[in-house]
């Protein structure tokens, strides 16, 4: 948190009054000061605006609102909300230093955001949403919450999709995050702290961050658009109501600076991701440098004439293509290279077993190469928990005992046998109904007071209404197979 250090200042008004207000007694021997005259308006005082200029402006403001609006509404029916399960390691450590561990898997809750890939239940999220995920689940927004599979992830640039049993969806439009402007207005949606189909705005602050060491492939689109933990997977917009790129991160809490992974990148991962489950990557086998003022005085060059090669892999691509230490990368495929980041990010824009012809700086002299691009070699992407363990259990997922009567009476349910909800299998239809251990059914279908045994006939058509308390709450839930 960043505490300002300028000294207290009082306000421009009190100041410019301070002193300017004339003395008492000016003028000694002279009568009182005939008072003066109104000074002219400057042009730093506010002119005064014309009925029609106010009107003018007043219709430009609800322009820009109608835009806003209509971003809104024609991207929020592609927006999801993601929950996931995953072990909640301190509930488990401490259940195992008390000696008493339960029947219930101890599992935390989180939740994020999600964005419509495909009308047949394609959803593009972020990696670490789903990372350590138990189950997903998705909620759409005409209210469906439906178990999600994961498709593929890749940890690379922190994206991730999944899929849901569905049809029909509306899947978001993306735009050329290339051709987006810096200082342009954009819109973000998702779920910040759980409060789906949150709607923010902001401009592009920056395109092509990186160096922020939150993953290995980073070309972020930065905004002051507000994002906070929830928003992750999230569509960041333009106002034509198209997606720019995925909420990712923020920079701190409360910092104002966001970072979105542009739409380029995540279209080409999405795809791969559908295509094959994992992402196969460019490669030329080579670690570059930036230049720096110092280096290209060096070696008698301008500071943004490439990238400086520090490092060649042995019978790599581009050792083969007679790229050595020392170099300077001037361009890739046609297209300038300033730095490692351009390098890196034109090499990502072709295909694997792609010839691409470089551009080379070697003792003052301009070289021409082709480079045949490989496979990057990456770290296999281990499986999730969730898919570790395998799909949910059948069912509707959730155990019922009876209280003992006497159990009953303390709780004031009267003394009887009291039906309670003692196991909820993660991801399945009764957590995601939002039933949980400790829940008292006080009514299933038309019956009340069931016992438990009453639960499990009723269980059998395949759909459960029941009546719950929890705590001093009662709460109605659905329970499908």
């Amino acid at each position: 948190m960043l505490i300002s250090t300028r000294p207290f200042a009082l306000p421009l008004a009190l100041a410019a009054a301070l002193l300017t207000f004339p003395a008492r007694g000016q003028g000694v021997g002279q009568g009182v000061a005939a008072p003066r005259a109104a000074a002219p308006a400057t042009a730093s005082q506010s002119p005064v605006l014309t009925p029609a200029q106010v009107q003018a402006s007043t219709a430009e403001a609800r322009r820009l609102s109608d835009a806003f609006v209509s971003v809104a509404e024609r991207v929020s029916p592609s927006v999801v909300m993601v929950d996931v399960t995953a072990r909640d390691e301190k509930v488990e450590l401490l259940s195992h230093f008390l000696g008493r561990p339960g029947t219930d898997e101890p599992v935390a809750r989180g939740m994020g955001s999600g964005l419509v890939y495909s009308a047949d239940g394609a959803i593009l999220t972020n990696n670490h949403v789903v990372e350590e995920a138990l189950s997903i689940s998705v909620r759409l927004r005409d209210g469906r919450h439906l178990p999600a599979r994961l498709v593929g992830r890749d940890p690379a640039t922190d994206l991730a999709v999944v899929k849901v049993d569905a049809t029909g969806l509306v899947p978001a439009r993306f735009a050329d995050s290339e051709a987006a402007r810096v200082g342009e207005w954009v819109v973000a949606i998702g779920s910040p702290f759980g409060l789906g189909y949150s709607v923010t705005a902001g401009v592009l602050s920056a395109k092509g961050r990186g160096g922020l060491g939150m993953n290995a492939i980073e070309d972020y689109l930065q905004t002051d658009a507000s994002i906070n933990p929830g928003n992750s997977g999230g569509p960041l917009c333009n106002l034509q109501g198209e997606v720019l790129g995925i909420n990712t991160m923020v920079v701190g809490r409360g910092q104002g600076i966001g970072f979105a992974v542009p739409s380029s990148l995540a279209v080409r991962v999405a795809d791969q991701l559908l295509k094959a489950g994992h992402v196969s990557r460019a490669w030329m086998g080579l670690a570059v440098q930036d230049l720096t003022p110092e280096l290209a005085a060096a070696l008698k060059v301008p500071p943004a004439a490439g990238a400086l090669v520090d490092n060649v892999a042995p019978e790599g691509p581009a050792y083969r293509a007679n790229v050595r230490p020392g170099d300077l990368i001037a361009s890739v495929g046609g297209r300038p290279v300033r730095d490692g980041h351009d390098l890196v990010k034109e090499t990502m824009a072709h295909e694997v077993g792609q010839s691409v012809p470089l551009e080379i700086v070697r003792g003052g002299q301009h070289y021409g190469a082709t480079v045949t691009l490989a496979e990057r070699p990456e770290e296999p992407v281990d499986a999730t928990p969730g898919q570790q363990q395998g799909a949910p259990h059948p069912g509707m997922g959730l155990v019922v005992r009876d209280l003992a009567p006497q159990q009953a009476a303390q709780m004031g349910l009267g003394a009887r046998a009291v039906p309670v909800v003692t196991q909820v299998t993660p991801g399945s239809s009764a957590d995601r109904a939002g039933l949980r251990s400790g829940d008292v059914i006080v009514q299933a279908g038309d019956v009340a007071t069931p016992t438990s045994a009453q639960v499990a006939e009723l269980a059998k058509t395949g759909t459960l209404l029941v009546r719950c308390k929890r705590g001093e709450s009662y709460f109605y839930a659905v329970i499908r197979k």
